[in-house]
């Protein structure tokens, strides 16, 4: 009988790398997680060390090996997911010039506005699909060209933290069509460096990496991390895509009519459709699965981190109460806010307490509360924040359905789809059913489905359907629903009002912080 195979999935994210080992028909065997630190030394910078992304590669790669007792032999193939927009300037010794500046770092925030005015940034968004945005390498590169010139003339070369990894595997500057394009310098319809983009961030395609399909199979690890990792040399490593587009495909929402819904500490909206497609309102990305399907969709900042907001600064009784009773703080936050009839009384939230990306694309938007009268308690407030995360992806999903056509159903994945709470909200202003995928390593599941295929395993991506299970359902409670169709046109409202006053509003912070 021959021996089991099987593929790791390898996850690189903002403050964790995970490596799951799966068989190959997908059931999960092990996983490991090594976490590292975001560097944000003042709140506009958050960076990562490369080396300890790197460290964590292998560690974890190397700790499912170990625990399973694999033979290298039965390992078909390493399969990579990683986070999007991250830059790293690199010298002609191959040597990181910097940290790697992850998509959550915003000192290129004041280029925004420029690109957008005076660089034909419209323009580039519609051909690249990556908005204009301080998350964007495209805008990072401009500032780093006008600001820090010296830093620049020093870079031979410009890469994501992925082909960092990559280079350190293999010894190679390889970059998929996935990870390209959320650098907001592909050309979307050529797959190419798109020239005017160059221009903008003031870089030659020459300084950046080969572009190769996700479903490119590279070999020759070098022997001392191939022995670290416990693999064998010629163990094939798929390059992979992004850790967004891999999530749709790990919760099986690659078939028209399916839309992925991700909230953690941040969120996305997103679907697949059978060719390149951008927002002329500049609300969405678009970002390459493979050469025949492509992941559209928004990311918003604003997610769970919302809600630990209201943890730090409104909830202090609680999180002593929680301690005392040996609970979770945000299970008592979540009893709170079920108190509280859905709409919380007329109360409104709009969470941009980070900027916002989709669907304002404005790194200057600020939370507020609207409607505050003396019957609303903490309570009202609490259920407020939660429903306005939900009320904000709303908005990115009717614009997703733009382009995408109408969904039926949606698959929820993350830190939120714990909260039968927050399921069921989900369901009820969104009106569509919510299902919640048994596997919540949605991007690692995505590398090794993509891996799979790859390497010939199978023979057609949508195999990932028998490969998932289903832990909830909810249906839309109509009572429920009707009074979020009321809330909904008012909430949206009020983004267009406060959006006309986004800049002078963080200007006077700014200089109200710094007399």
């Amino acid at each position: 009988m021959a021996a089991q195979t099987y593929i790791i999935g390898v996850d690189i994210g903002t403050t964790n790398t995970k490596a799951v080992l799966f068989t190959d028909t997908g059931t999960v065997v092990g996983k490991a997680l090594a976490t590292y630190p975001l560097y944000t030394p003042d709140v506009a910078t958050a960076e990562q060390d490369p080396q300890e992304i790197m460290a964590a590669v292998v560690k974890t790669v190397g700790q499912v090996m170990q625990a399973h007792s694999l033979a290298p032999g039965q390992v078909l193939a390493l399969a990579f997911s990683a986070a999007m927009h991250s830059l790293i300037l690199v010298d002609g010794a191959d040597q990181p010039i910097t940290r790697s500046i992850t998509w959550a770092d915003n000192r290129s925030a004041s280029w925004e506005k420029r690109i957008e005015r005076t660089m034909n940034g419209h323009a580039i968004y519609r051909r690249t699909g990556t908005p204009i945005h301080p998350m964007s390498p495209l805008v990072k590169l401009a500032w780093l060209r006008h600001d820090q010139p010296d830093l620049m003339q020093r870079a031979a070369r410009f890469i994501s933290i992925k082909e960092y990894v990559v280079y350190q595997l293999l010894g190679r500057y390889v970059i998929d069509h996935a990870i390209a394009a959320a650098m907001g310098l592909l050309n979307l319809e050529q797959l190419t460096w798109d020239e005017d983009a160059l221009a903008v961030a003031g870089v030659k395609a020459s300084a950046l990496s080969e572009l190769v399909p996700t479903t490119t199979v590279l070999r020759g690890l070098k022997p001392s991390l191939a022995s670290a990792m416990g693999l064998a040399v010629d163990t094939p490593l798929v390059i992979g895509a992004s850790d967004g587009v891999l999530s749709n495909l790990g919760v099986g929402a690659i078939s028209p009519g399916l839309v992925a819904v991700t909230v953690g500490t941040s969120g996305a909206v997103r679907a697949v459709v059978d060719r390149p497609m951008t927002d002329p309102q500049e609300r969405l990305f678009c970002y390459p699965l493979t050469e025949h399907q492509w992941v559209i969709g928004g990311a918003v900042n604003n997610g769970g981190i919302a809600l630990r907001w209201v943890r730090d600064q409104l909830a202090d009784a609680e999180v002593a109460t929680a301690k005392r009773l040996g609970q979770d703080v945000y299970t008592l936050l979540t009893m709170m806010a079920q108190a509280v009839p859905p709409g919380a009384e007329g109360l409104l939230f709009h969470p941009y307490l980070m900027g916002e990306r989709s669907p304002l694309w404005d790194a200057q938007a600020r939370a507020s509360f609207f409607g505050l009268s003396l019957k609303h308690t903490k309570s009202h407030m609490v259920r407020a924040v939660l429903e306005g995360i939900v009320y904000n992806l709303y908005l990115v999903l009717k614009a997703l359905e733009d382009f995408a056509g109408p969904s039926q159903q949606v698959r929820a994945t993350g830190g939120f789809a714990e909260s039968a709470l927050w399921r069921q909200m989900m369901a009820d202003i969104f009106n569509r059913e919510v299902t919640i995928p048994e596997h919540y390593e949605s991007s690692c599941l995505g590398a090794a489905v993509l891996g799979l295929y790859a390497l010939g395993q199978i023979s057609d991506l949508a195999a990932v359907t028998t490969m998932i299970g289903e832990t909830h359902r909810h249906a839309p409670n109509p009572e429920a629903q009707a009074i979020y169709q009321q809330v909904l046109p008012v909430f949206e409202r009020l983004v267009t009002v406060f959006a006309e006053e986004y800049e002078a509003i963080a200007t006077l912070q700014d200089q109200l912080s710094h007399p």
